[in-house]
């Protein structure tokens, strides 16, 4: 093997690190997000990036301070499966996400419809493409809610905005079942049987 051949070689084995990849998204974004649903680069192997359950970005074991790298990287995330990964045009790298990959921290209701935005700055209305679901745990009954923000990429939606949600809820007759949910763009979602309020 020629030298250049091998360090060629070399190159494609390396793991790409989180300032190639900040480059490479810098690269990709035209304003807009990148069209990661389109790219198929060759998988790179895994990073020592972690999304916390509170949307805290870590690398190499420590937070990400920089709130621009964060809101970056969140425009390369993509969801393969139950993997998460950060793709650019050219590579693929796994990163751990503990719950969602990001939190809602806010919504208003604007007309019939509820606008969330995310600790990334992702602005959104709930509805049909956007369906909020809440997951319960079974052992404690603690509700988990989350809204679909894109591409199989879900937000956890924070406690304070949750207990806004619910104050903001009505009952509704779904499958002849008695829900207590909130409503946004004509759609109704569940958060709980309107029997467990009683």
């Amino acid at each position: 093997m020629t030298p250049m051949a091998k360090t060629m070689t070399e190159q494609k084995n390396v793991t790409p690190s989180a300032e190639s990849l900040a480059a490479a998204a810098r690269a990709a974004k035209k304003g807009e997000l990148p069209p990661v649903h389109l790219w198929n680069p060759p998988f790179c192997g895994d990073l020592d990036m972690r999304i916390a359950r509170d949307g805290t970005w870590f690398y190499l074991g420590t937070p990400i301070g920089r709130v621009e790298l964060v809101k970056l990287f969140s425009t390369i995330l993509r969801r393969d499966g139950d993997d998460y990964f950060l793709v650019t045009p050219v590579e693929k790298v796994g990163i751990t996400v503990e719950d969602a990959p990001f939190v809602a921290v806010d919504f208003n209701r604007v007309d019939d419809g509820l606008v969330f935005e995310t600790n990334v700055g992702d602005f959104f209305t709930a509805g049909p493409e956007h369906p909020i679901r809440v997951v319960r745990d079974p052992q404690t009954g603690e509700p988990s809610p989350y809204v679909l923000v894109r591409s199989n990429l879900e937000a956890l939606i924070d406690r304070k905005s949750f207990y806004r949600l619910v104050d903001e809820g009505e009952e509704a007759g779904v499958d002849g079942v008695r829900w207590f949910g909130v409503r946004s763009k004509g759609a109704f979602f569940r958060i709980i049987p309107a029997a467990e309020l009683s």
